[in-house]
C-alpha cells in the first residue's frame, strides 16, 4: 500500500522566492490549460488531449515573451500541473457518467495566487534526492533543510513540497509500505462517536472530547479582530493574516496528533474494530456544524481505516441508520422514541444501559453480524 509520510521543510530566503517562482509557473499553465480547454467547448472543438495541450501550454508557449520564464523552472512541476487538470476533468466526466461513485464532482476550477495552500510536485524523473547530509535536494531550487522525524521505509516515488496558510513548508512524500501485521489478539470493540465524549468503546471506556477549536476560541476572535481592524492590503493586514493562520493550523495540528494517537492505540489492542458510517457532511448542516468539525471524525474513521489495512486488523463500516442507541443491548428490544437528552434508560427485561455504552454494544454486535466469520457463532456480547 501506498502512504504519505510528511516533514517539515526550513527553505532559505533565496529557496522560498525559487520556491515561490515554482507556485507561479504550475498554478499558470494549470489555468492555461484550463481556459485552453475551455475555449475549446466553447468553438464546438473537439476535446484536446493531454499531448496536444502539453505542446500547447508548455512547449510552445516557453518560446513566447509572455511565457518564456516557465523555463526557469523544473520542467516535471510543470508536467505534474498539467496531469492534475487532466485528472480532474476525468473525475468529472466519470462523474457525469455515473462511473463515479459518491457525490458528484463539478468542474476544474481556475486556481488563485491568493488560494491558502500551494504546493507542486516532484516525481523521480525530475531526480529529486536525499544528500548524504540528510537535505532535500530539488531541482532548480537546491538542498533544503528537512526535519526527518521518522525514517522512510522505502524509497520515495514522488514528493509534494506543500506551503500552508501559515507560511509553513512541508514535504509530503509517497512510499510504497509493507503489510506489517500485528500478533492476533480476541479483542473487538465497537466505537459510538459522539460529541460529549469523542468516543465510546464497547467495554465502557469513554474518550474525553478535546474540543481543541473550542479551548482556543478566545485566542481565535483575538486574532480575527487585529485583522479585521487593519487595512486590507498593508502589511499590517499580511502579517495579521500569517498570526490567525498558525493559530488555526495549531488547532489542526493538535486535532491530528490526538486523532493519530488514539486510532493508532485502538488498532493495536483489538483485531476488529466496528463504527458507524456516519454522514458528517449532513450534520455539518445543522446548528452543531462547529462542534462536528472540531471533533474530526472523518479524519479519525480514515486513520483507522488505513491502519487497521496496514496491520492486519479488520474494520466493519455498519448502516447509519442501524437504531444502536434504542436497541437493548441484553435482549434485542427496540424502545420507542427517546430524545437526546436522555443518556441512561432502562429496558422492561430488567436491564439499566448508558445510552452510549449500549449504542457502542450494538455497534459491536452489528459488525460481529456482517463478518463472515460470525456465522454460526454468538454474535452478541455477553450482557
Amino acid at each position: 500500500m501506498q502512504l504519505r509520510y510528511n516533514f517539515r521543510l526550513y527553505p532559505t530566503p533565496g529557496q522560498c522566492a525559487a520556491l515561490a517562482r515554482a507556485f507561479g509557473c504550475a498554478r499558470t499553465v494549470f489555468n492555461d490549460g484550463l481556459r485552453a480547454r475551455q475555449q475549446a467547448h466553447a468553438a464546438g472543438l473537439p476535446h484536446l488531449s493531454d499531448g496536444e495541450l502539453s505542446q500547447r501550454v508548455i512547449t510552445e508557449a516557453k518560446k513566447t515573451p509572455e511565457r518564456a520564464w516557465l523555463g526557469e523552472v523544473s520542467a516535471v512541476v510543470l508536467q505534474q500541473a498539467l496531469a492534475d487538470l487532466n485528472t480532474a476533468y476525468r473525475n468529472f466526466f466519470a462523474s457525469l457518467s455515473g462511473k463515479r461513485k459518491g457525490p458528484s464532482i463539478a468542474p476544474p476550477r481556475f486556481r488563485s495566487r491568493k488560494d491558502n495552500r500551494q504546493a507542486i510536485r516532484f516525481t523521480r524523473n525530475a531526480r529529486f534526492s536525499i544528500t548524504a547530509g540528510g537535505k532535500l535536494r530539488l531541482p532548480k531550487i537546491g538542498d533544503v533543510t528537512v526535519t526527518w522525524s521518522r525514517r522512510l521505509p522505502s524509497e520515495p516515488s514522488s514528493v509534494t513540497v506543500v506551503k500552508d496558510a501559515a507560511g509553513r513548508y512541508f514535504a509530503s512524500f509517497v512510499v510504497d509500505v509493507a503489510a506489517e501485521p500485528l500478533p492476533q489478539t480476541a479483542a473487538e470493540v465497537g466505537i459510538d462517536l459522539g460529541l460529549t465524549h469523542f468516543a465510546v468503546l464497547s467495554d465502557g471506556r469513554k474518550i474525553d472530547n478535546p474540543r481543541f477549536l473550542r479551548r482556543t476560541e478566545r485566542r481565535l476572535r483575538k486574532a480575527q479582530q487585529a485583522l479585521s481592524r487593519t487595512a486590507k492590503g498593508s502589511n499590517n493586514s499580511k502579517k495579521a493574516t500569517v498570526t490567525l493562520a498558525c493559530a488555526h493550523a495549531r488547532v489542526a495540528d493538535a486535532r491530528r496528533d490526538f486523532a493519530h494517537k488514539l486510532s493508532t492505540r485502538i488498532i493495536r489492542e483489538n483485531q476488529a474494530v466496528v463504527v458507524e458510517d456516519l454522514c458528517v457532511k449532513g450534520l455539518a448542516r445543522t446548528r452543531l456544524a462547529t462542534s462536528v468539525h472540531d471533533a474530526g471524525w472523518s479524519a479519525f474513521v480514515n486513520m483507522l481505516e488505513y491502519k487497521a489495512a496496514r496491520y492486519g486488523r479488520t474494520l466493519v463500516k455498519i448502516d447509519r441508520w442501524f437504531p444502536s442507541s434504542k436497541l437493548c443491548s441484553a435482549c434485542g428490544a427496540l424502545a420507542g422514541s427517546m430524545p437526546l437528552n436522555v443518556r441512561s434508560w432502562a429496558c422492561p427485561c430488567g436491564a439499566s444501559h448508558d445510552r452510549d455504552v449500549n449504542a457502542a454494544q450494538n455497534i459491536l454486535a452489528a459488525g460481529r453480524a456482517e463478518r463472515l466469520n460470525a456465522c454460526g457463532g454468538t454474535v452478541r456480547p455477553a450482557a
